[in-house]
């Protein structure tokens, strides 16, 4: 997890202590549904966690919705503060509307990327959940829009410019995935979130030069 480690201005600093609405609504919605979660039991991961292929509990819905929920209050947690952290400087950049077709892209090529994989790599038929692939999506739009930005890591505390974080978190996250370490955690969905968002921004950009 990151931290941003300075400001460039007094303005910079009163933008941030303002979360912009989209930003603010996806954490809400994400902490509502995380309440629903713990208060309705399994019956809510049933229907909307994202289920391999295959499985009579797969639903076309779960592409969607298991990107707002959580299994722990700390994913949940850490999944918010990164969204926090990276997404109200996108909105801003984005605006609104585009800013939210980027995150829920984003969230729908991490899924289809964990579908792929699973339907490849034999194992038992789990369910995915989290905002980790929206969130991967942001960072990666943090580190094309904000390139030389320098952020902090909390673990350890080593600055460094956001495009070589990003370019480093990619490659561990593929590297992880590839060798099968840290069980549980949907390594190839995050990378499916950050390819999202690429080609998502480059759609953008190649439209704009054609205008």
């Amino acid at each position: 997890m990151v931290a941003l480690s300075e400001c460039s201005s007094d303005k910079e600093i009163n933008e941030l202590s303002s979360m912009p609405p989209i930003t603010r609504t996806l954490i809400y919605a994400n902490a509502g549904v995380f309440l629903i979660q713990n208060l309705a039991g399994s019956a809510v991961e049933f229907s909307f966690a994202l289920w391999p292929l295959g499985t009579p509990l797969f639903h076309p819905w779960q592409l969607l919705t298991y990107g707002f929920m959580h299994a722990t209050f700390s994913h949940l947690f850490f999944n918010m503060f990164a969204l926090y952290m990276f997404g109200a400087d996108i909105e801003r950049v984005l605006g609104a509307q585009r800013y939210l077709n980027y995150y829920l892209v984003s969230v729908i090529g991490a899924a289809v990327m964990q579908l792929l994989v699973t339907s490849v790599i034999a194992g038992p038929p789990l369910p995915t959940v989290g905002a980790s692939g929206g969130v991967f999506g942001l960072l990666l739009a943090f580190g094309m829009f904000f390139p030389q930005r320098r952020i902090m890591l909390l673990i350890p505390p080593i600055p460094m410019r956001a495009w070589v974080f990003v370019t480093l978190y990619g490659l561990v996250e593929l590297a992880m995935g590839v060798l099968g370490t840290e069980q549980g955690v949907a390594h190839f969905a995050h990378l499916g979130g950050m390819l999202a968002g690429f080609l998502l921004l480059n759609h953008w950009r190649k439209q704009s030069d054609q205008e």
